[in-house]
């Protein structure tokens, strides 16, 4: 499958053009179809492949396959929604007489609820960069004591960062310092499909942000580099990337004693429910997460029982 589909070409042309589409979203769909394209002609196949020839049965079964599997109905859900797009758009520009994935209906997705910390505990992982500093060591270089120091404040930056505004960690990773507007107390945050927003930054993320940076600076100079385009560096110098993230949550979760599973989405969980436990109306949390949908940000109601308590308790005559 080395040689490329003119149709999927195309498909993933539009995507990228029309649809403003990110590349790690390209890269699933085309894995998403070529699978699909294995599975029904065959693992040797070549392309161009005759997608009209593909029914409703071979759909079905692409699909039953990632089940019997065991795999989640998330990764079905993706598949079946990457492969009906893509018939969609091929019914569209006249290369077949049939979308077979238009029929297939989705598999259930498990209702979970979101892991949401307290205010409490939030602070205990924000503090946590300040309590892991090392022991003194003698025979350590200047040069790992001044990255131990950057580390230690940059990691307490991208908390602060993640609890302050909300966003998700791929839109953190791929931040750069133009986007910081000091001035305005905002972070120019590129979403989703691109989108771009502007999340409020508060004051104890501007602070940690801006000693961050300045220790950044002398790091750069001792490694004889010119300032990256990424806001947040590894001890090369380069980006951090969203893996790398994940990991430093974990590490700091498990020395103040939170699930050592905890994930960065965690302090955008908190940042919503928080902000709906305080008062704040849904729409205007839904802009800060940057949700299409006001049905997506629902989900953060359910912990909200507290505040819509003290709402009938003020409100209603009988309470």
């Amino acid at each position: 499958m080395s040689a490329p589909d003119p149709s999927l070409d195309h498909f993933l042309r539009y995507l990228r053009g029309e649809r403003n589409a990110s590349e790690h979203t390209l890269k699933n769909y085309r894995m998403d179809i070529l699978q699909f394209a294995a599975q029904r002609w065959g693992a040797e196949a070549k392309p161009p492949f005759p997608w009209r020839e593909a029914d409703r049965y071979a759909a079905r079964r692409f699909l039953a396959s990632f089940q019997k599997d065991g795999k989640k109905a998330t990764t079905t859900n993706r598949k079946l929604s990457s492969l009906r797009s893509f018939y969609r758009f091929l019914l569209r520009e006249g290369h077949t007489d049939l979308n077979p994935f238009s029929g297939v209906q989705s598999p259930k997705l498990p209702k979970r609820l979101p892991n949401v910390l307290s205010v409490v505990d939030v602070g205990r992982l924000l503090d946590a960069p300040h309590k892991a500093e090392p022991a003194p060591d003698a025979n350590k270089s200047p040069r790992a004591k001044m990255f131990d120091d950057y580390t230690r404040l940059r990691d307490t930056a991208i908390l602060e960062l993640l609890y302050s505004t909300g966003m998700r960690v791929s839109e953190l990773t791929g931040l750069t310092a133009d986007r910081i507007d000091y001035l305005s107390g905002v972070v120019k945050v590129r979403g989703k499909g691109k989108k771009e927003r502007l999340c409020p930054m508060g004051n104890p993320a501007t602070r940690a942000l801006k000693a961050a940076l300045a220790a950044r600076e002398g790091w750069l100079i001792t490694l004889g580099k010119r300032g990256p385009n990424a806001l947040f560096l590894n001890k090369h110098g380069g980006g951090l990337t969203v893996r790398s993230v994940e990991r430093m949550l974990k590490k700091y979760a498990a020395l103040v004693g939170l699930s050592p599973n905890l994930s960065p989405h965690a302090l955008r969980h908190s940042f919503a429910t928080h902000l709906l436990d305080a008062g704040a109306d849904l729409r205007s949390v839904q802009e800060l997460l940057g949700h299409a949908s006001l049905s997506t940000t629902q989900i953060y109601t359910h912990v909200s029982i507290e505040r819509l308590k003290a709402v009938y308790e003020q409100a209603h005559p009988r309470a």
